[in-house]
């Protein structure tokens, strides 16, 4: 009798498999609680298991699931306006990156990926001037092509919304702003030809847990301590990091 190894990726290991289905629920929880970083960490996890050409579109698979939950749990607080302008740029971002997604060697995706989590962990971010819809609308397209070769683009996004004093509309909309981008992205991968159905029992558990993380990490919103988090954060995002790019050099 089949065991279930059989509805696995060719060469996941089942443990290996279940760690990443837990890894979905805490990367949720993080995200719901914080707002950003579990992203981050689930790309940078996925480049340490999978090929690395497998590991963006994987990812906006999950993501994709872990964000839509996000966004229905927070629909209420989402901020419309902003949502307009970054998605309609998204649009032609997305179908622009994947045009690089496909040409980057593997050692040049890999050290993408790896500078990428180093930037978003440590590098302060810009601040946009203005909040005009010609500026939401390059952004989006700047960001979701970039998205397309390093995979968890949420602290960019983030900043064209930070702005906003209540933080559960932060949450909410930055939630809705990622569904539609993921939404984007996996439409382009699919047209370029990626086999998505191999993958589809991973995603679908690994949605199902991140929903559970979600639906914890909305009530935990204002009830967490951040500093001490957001310094171990850091260190973990750093040294995973560090090993995507360990592997590419060597």
């Amino acid at each position: 009798m089949p065991g279930p190894s059989v509805l696995l990726p060719a060469g996941l290991d089942p443990l290996m498999a279940l760690a990443l289905i837990a890894l979905s629920f805490i990367t949720s929880l993080i995200t719901a609680t914080f707002s950003l970083g579990g992203g981050t960490l689930m790309v940078a996890v996925l480049a340490l298991v999978f090929p690395p050409a497998v590991v963006v579109p994987l990812h906006g698979a999950i993501q994709l699931g872990s964000n839509a939950g996000r966004a229905l749990v927070q629909r209420a607080h989402v901020q419309w306006s902003f949502v307009l302008w970054i998605s309609l740029g998204a649009v032609i971002g997305t179908v622009v990156g994947g045009q690089f997604a496909t040409l980057l060697p593997e050692t040049l995706f890999q050290i993408a990926i790896g500078g990428f989590v180093l930037v978003t962990t440590w590098l302060p971010q810009p601040k946009i001037v203005g909040r005009s819809p010609a500026a939401q609308f390059i952004g989006g397209a700047v960001i979701s092509a970039v998205s397309m070769v390093v995979g968890a683009t949420g602290p960019l996004v983030a900043i064209f919304i930070k702005g906003l004093a209540d933080r559960r509309q932060l949450i909410a909309t930055h939630a809705m702003l990622m569904t539609l981008q993921n939404i984007f992205k996996i439409a382009v991968f699919m047209a370029l030809g990626f086999a998505f159905a191999a993958y589809l029992p991973l995603i679908a558990a690994m949605i199902a847990t991140g929903f559970l993380g979600t639906a914890i990490g909305s009530r935990l919103l204002v009830k967490v301590p951040e500093s001490a988090f957001r310094w171990g954060f850091k260190i973990v995002l750093t040294l995973v990091a560090l090993d995507i790019l360990r592997e590419a050099v060597f």
